[in-house]
């Protein structure tokens, strides 16, 4: 067995291990791209070896989905399947856990009208709102990995042929996700380890507010008195340990909806549904977004704000130290789940309730009435570097350095 392959193998071991963390007897569903097919084979066999009962695979095609935005009738991105929504539904009914396999393409719909696309995530959104809180509420352990594509490989490394690009990018992938290790599971547990400590930190700290100041950021956070910081992965409901993004190298809590207030400039490009938004910026009040711009894809954001009221608020804040390992390997990803953990970062739309002490049984109004944002979308942005200055404010009013020049201090 030649190297890839070695890696290969404990690329799927992290998955179904450390990523979902199958159980004996569980079913696992994964979604994969077919450009991912020589991983997704490796994780079925893995997982059937560790207790799986059955291991469903749905595919996905980037051309297959280029056409549908290019070719089919309006009405097609209006109505969602009820077959498909009935399928996750029992898949959860059952205990299964999700695995989401992706190969991305940055560019895939640049040329797709940003309405088209806005429509069909909307529709998405709202037919699958009930699946995708229960999953968000930590029900099912769930995890995405990534694997290469070749339009990927192309945009990250234009000066490299097909094959040189695709190796090139595979060598990052199994670098970032500690998978290049002798024991890439123990890295993974003592990684855990090292977020447990910042995470202790900050959930005894308590910060009432968090000031942000940057170039193009001046903006302040209050949290809710009884939020929660979170990382290093995640506990289901019958208390599963599971990593929902494989690599991860954040901690994040959820703001109050209406306690958002300043400027925030993105410092990375946000990959929004295969269509790219570059250069962009916020502005708050009491919470909610009152002014915003982009240097490109400034109809695309302005479609994700309209998705609904939520999509103006924020729905989590993330630390991420500019020393990490995505982040030092100097290059901009075109992918939210590798560049959120490269940056700081926060998202518009829905809160994960896991952020909220005994957030996971309450239902919307119970969010809302909470002053917590709900919505049909959650997006992050990146918004951290190397110049980034984090104030925590205490209860009784004293400012304490978290960050300083893109870098914990604790």
């Amino acid at each position: 067995m030649d190297s890839f392959e070695k890696n290969l193998e404990k690329y799927a071991e992290i998955a179904v291990i450390i990523g979902v963390n199958i159980q004996k007897g569980q079913e696992l569903a994964i979604n994969a791209s077919l450009d991912s097919a020589c991983l997704v084979r490796k994780i079925v066999e893995k997982a059937y070896k560790v207790g799986a009962k059955n291991v469903m695979v749905q595919w996905t095609d980037d051309e297959v989905t280029l056409s549908k935005y290019k070719y089919a009738p309006d009405e097609a991105f209006e109505k969602f399947p009820k077959w498909k929504v009935g399928s996750y539904e029992e898949m959860l009914n059952n205990g299964a856990a999700f695995l989401n396999v992706t190969s991305p393409n940055p560019d895939l719909l640049s040329d797709i009208s940003p309405e088209r696309i806005a429509n069909w995530r909307k529709t998405s959104a709202i037919a699958m709102n009930n699946v995708r809180n229960q999953i968000m509420s930590d029900k099912v352990s769930w995890s995405s990995v990534i694997t290469p594509s070749k339009d990927w490989a192309k945009k990250l490394f234009p000066e490299l042929n097909e094959k040189e690009g695709i190796n090139k990018l595979w060598e990052y992938i199994f670098k970032i996700t500690r998978t290049d290790l002798d024991d890439p599971i123990k890295a993974w547990k003592e990684h855990k380890t090292n977020i447990n400590k910042k995470l202790e930190y900050l959930n005894n700290k308590k910060y009432k507010r968090l000031i942000y100041k940057s170039e193009g950021t001046d903006l302040t956070i209050d949290l809710p008195s009884a939020h929660v910081w979170i990382g290093g992965g995640s506990t289901t409901q019958d208390g599963i340990f599971f990593v929902p993004n494989i690599p991860t190298e954040e901690v994040f809590t959820a703001p109050l909806r209406d306690g958002v207030n300043g400027t925030v400039k993105s410092t990375m490009p946000l990959n929004y549904g295969s269509s790219l938004i570059e250069n962009f910026s916020f502005t708050f009040k009491d919470g909610k977004v009152i002014d915003f711009s982009a240097e490109k894809g400034y109809e695309t954001l302005k479609k994700l704000l309209e998705t609904d009221e939520g999509a103006l608020h924020l729905g989590e804040v993330a630390l991420v130290p500019n020393n990490s390992p995505i982040s030092n390997t100097g290059i901009v990803f075109y992918n939210t789940m590798y560049d959120e953990n490269a940056s700081c970062h926060l998202a518009l739309g829905n809160i994960y309730p896991s952020c909220v002490k005994d957030g996971t049984k309450m239902n919307r109004e119970d969010l809302k009435k909470n002053n917590l944002n709900t919505s049909l979308i959650h997006v992050d942005f990146m918004m951290g570097s190397s110049k980034l200055d984090i104030d925590g404010e205490t209860e009784d009013g004293k400012l304490e350095p978290v960050f300083r020049n893109g870098n914990w201090t604790v």
